[in-house]
């Protein structure tokens, strides 16, 4: 695979380094962990740089906000070490997740639609002939019981227990609260953000209190596709400089 290291215009550390608002120290951190292809040296043992070194900090410096510092940095050690087929497996992972996100998203604006006055409000009714206990609902769920255990404790879910027994009973409301819990959770919110969010439902019955969130969540996505797009146009500029057809 025919590579392309070589450019008329040589760049010091610290050219290179105003350039994107870093520190010199970065960019010999980033040439060190294989972010940037290795850089030439002078007779006195300086580093020297060139546009393609710059552009390979671009695409990096674009790859982070779409990918996440890790994942940018394997994509940059991977197409600098010739293996740019896992660099592109490991940009499908990012839109994959993002797609993942995405129906997410969906489940839960599908979920909060699906209530209804009754089993949204603060007003329980006596548990209803479909009531289920803590290990098929786990299982259901694909979660530990533990898990349920933990969020009841952190307030997200309130089942009675069977006074004989003493078991968990979870009713049709229960259900719900544990999973709109369950997507809340798979879309990234935290225990302590999920509770209140519970709570609001609950007491209005429906989807107004969690408009402002599922707002937030689409912009977040949004946000997210779009920088994918940018870091791939960078990513895409860099090999083209590095491996000219």
């Amino acid at each position: 695979m025919a590579r392309n290291l070589q450019s008329s215009e040589r760049l010091r550390p610290i050219d290179l380094a105003r350039g994107h608002g870093l520190s010199t120290q970065a960019v010999r951190n980033y040439e060190e962990a294989g972010i940037l292809p290795p850089a030439a040296r002078t007779p006195h043992g300086y580093r020297t740089y060139t546009r393609l070194h710059a552009q390979a900090l671009e695409a990096f410096l674009a790859l982070v906000p779409g990918h996440g510092h890790p994942t940018a940095t394997a994509i940059m050690r991977a197409v600098n070490g010739d293996a740019v087929d896992e660099a592109l497996r490991l940009v499908d992972g990012s839109h994959a997740a993002l797609l993942e996100d995405r129906r997410t998203l969906r489940a839960v604006e599908d979920a909060l639609r699906g209530l209804s006055p009754a089993t949204g409000s603060t007003t329980r009714a006596a548990p209803k002939a479909g009531r289920t206990f803590i290990g098929p609902l786990a299982e259901e769920l694909g979660v530990r019981p533990a898990t349920l255990r933990a969020w009841e404790a952190a307030g997200l879910v309130r089942p009675r227990r069977d006074p004989l027994t003493g078991y968990r009973v979870y009713d049709e409301a229960d259900v719900r609260d544990v999973r709109l819990a369950h997507q809340l959770r798979r879309g990234g919110y935290l225990l302590e953000q999920i509770a209140p969010l519970i709570a609001q439902v609950r007491a209005a019955g429906g989807l107004e209190p969690l408009e402002g969130a599922l707002r937030d969540w689409h912009s977040r996505l949004s946000a997210r596709g779009r920088a994918l797009l940018r870091g791939a146009a960078a990513l895409d500029a860099y090999l083209r400089r590095l491996l000219p057809e």
